[in-house]
């Protein structure tokens, strides 16, 4: 497998994207790439929480949970927070996030 497809639910409606494999790009960076409005301020070093989403669906349900204390630390600061929130910039893109649905926060 070369590649992946994530999609992003928006108004109920769900956009697939195509990412490559083996190209060490966060989601983070793969959400800017295809324009969603992912403000990323701190460049991705889990500082400033401005590319918050919430986790709809995976395979992988670590994902909803494995966060580093930095990464929590930043989502505490955030007025609303769900229980499958994460930072994009901290989830490395993978062939397991293969169906991967996700939220913009």
């Amino acid at each position: 497998m070369s590649e992946i497809t994530i999609f992003v639910e928006e108004n109920g409606q769900r956009t697939p994207l195509t990412v490559p494999l083996g190209v060490n790009l966060s989601l983070m960076e793969v959400l800017k790439g295809y324009d969603y409005p992912i403000e990323a301020a701190c460049g991705g070093m889990a500082l400033c929480a401005t590319c918050h989403i919430e986790i709809l669906e995976t395979s992988l349900e670590s994902l909803k949970t494995a966060t580093s204390d930095d990464e929590l630390d930043m989502l505490d600061t955030l007025p609303v927070v769900m229980a499958s929130s994460r930072l994009s910039c901290q989830i490395r893109i993978s062939a397991q996030l293969d169906g991967l649905v996700l939220k913009l926060a």
